[in-house]
């Protein structure tokens, strides 16, 4: 089962975080549970979703992106290389 952490602490929070989570609590994804979480520890670069077991950390996640993560990450099994955080992967690049 995957989890999806959405960053809800006070930076993230002022960078739209409330949003995305809301939009991930909009498209219900069999054996994925959305949650809150506190500080992933990455500020500056939210909102920060981290998917777990997974652990591929996406950052600057937008409201309108989350359905192209639920398509291709969970649905797909593909990671959305352009919006990986580059400190953890630095194969992504965000535009």
């Amino acid at each position: 089962m995957k989890c999806i952490r959405v960053c809800q602490n006070r930076t993230c929070r002022k960078q739209g975080a409330a949003k995305v989570l809301a939009a991930f609590d909009v498209i219900s994804v069999p054996d994925v549970t959305v949650m809150g979480s506190g500080c992933l520890g990455q500020c500056g670069n939210g909102p920060m979703v981290l998917v777990v077991p997974d652990m591929i950390w996406y950052s600057g996640v937008y409201p309108s992106e989350v359905p192209l993560i639920i398509e291709q990450h969970l649905l797909g099994n593909q990671i959305v290389t352009k919006m990986l955080y580059h400190r953890f992967h630095p194969q992504g690049q965000k535009q």
